[in-house]
């Protein structure tokens, strides 16, 4: 069945917020049963042409007040002006409803600030750009503000942080709705448009694979995430899924589509990238506090799965530095 996106722009809008996502869904389209397409949509705030920040023109398909349409995902963009933004209790009437009937609904980048007029955000937990977290946290005392996370789902709700997290925020769902082989064929055809150096393992923490939520495989992978600093060990994990060591081992490489041992080292490399991106931290304590026997070791993997040191990593990613 095919699903439907929109994105909401505005005056002003980070064009990246809105082409990221939508190239995601229209990559997927590629790869998808004709059956099984996005349906894209640019939802305005303005009729006619709207500049984005860098200068670019936006035409939307429809103006909000023409919109009535159910999606099964509905977006709203950031830009660089919108936390001083008010759009005005009509539009943030619309978004309420809008919001209500699509199945899942989120924003990019600081798109987070346009919910929470709206008060969409109340007693949430939600992420937003780095430079912006403490303002909405302010603006919205109620909500759990995560500033270092790429992305954040809190049951229907999906918030992402800066720019191009709204791309790996994207990765995220399509693996949800169409599952992860799909998502890194796309994340794989994207890459080759992207200016960073290494290989596309650097693209996104969605590219540790995940497995059925309910599942025992799930929850030792959220076991391992929670304990990155620990051994981590085939016996470790199968004490935590309650199975022997051999079965575990068999059962988790068929779900998971990894080894146990793949799994510990992705997440770990995951872990590593957030807080090289978002923090100053000293090589070794990131080494540390995301399971690596020193930082030596760390480096080691780095060049391995991302053909970069942590330290080029960090200054070609670091949004905080």
């Amino acid at each position: 069945m095919n699903k439907s996106v929109a994105i909401v722009v505005f005056p002003g809008v980070q064009s990246l917020d809105v082409s990221g996502p939508m190239d995601v869904f229209a990559e997927a389209n590629r790869f998808l049963a004709a059956q099984a397409h996005y349906r894209l949509e640019v939802i305005g705030l303005e009729r006619g042409p709207m500049a984005c920040s860098n200068g670019l023109t936006l035409h939307a398909h429809r103006h909000f007040s023409e919109v009535l349409d159910a999606y099964d995902l509905l977006l709203v963009a950031g830009g660089p002006q919108l936390p001083f933004m008010d759009f005005g209790a009509t539009f943030d009437a619309w978004l309420r409803d809008a919001c209500g009937r699509a199945r899942r609904f989120g924003s990019i980048c600081n798109g987070a600030f346009m919910l929470a007029r709206a008060g969409l955000l109340e007693r949430r937990t939600v992420t937003t750009h780095w430079n912006d977290a403490e303002a909405l946290a302010r603006l919205c005392p109620t909500t759990r503000v995560e500033a270092d996370r790429l992305y954040v789902e809190d049951d229907t709700l999906y918030t992402s942080a800066g720019v191009t997290a709204g791309i790996d925020l994207s990765l995220y769902l399509l693996a949800r709705d169409h599952g992860t082989e799909v998502a890194l064929n796309v994340a794989k055809r994207l890459v080759v448009f992207t200016q960073r150096s290494g290989g596309q393992s650097q693209f996104s923490p969605f590219l540790t694979p995940h497995a059925e939520s309910t599942s025992a495989v799930a929850m030792v992978q959220l076991y391992v995430l929670a304990n990155l600093t620990g051994d981590l060990t085939i016996a470790d994990l199968a004490r935590a899924a309650n199975m022997s060591a051999r079965n575990f081992s068999r059962v988790f490489t068929r779900e998971a589509k990894v080894t146990p041992a793949e799994f510990v080292e992705r997440a770990r490399v995951d872990a590593a990238r957030v807080m090289l991106e978002s923090t100053a931290a000293p090589l070794k304590t990131v080494a540390y506090q995301c399971g690596f026997r020193d930082a030596q070791h760390m480096r080691s993997v780095f060049n391995r799965r991302l053909g970069v040191t942590p330290q080029q990593f960090r200054l070609n990613f670091a949004v905080m530095l």
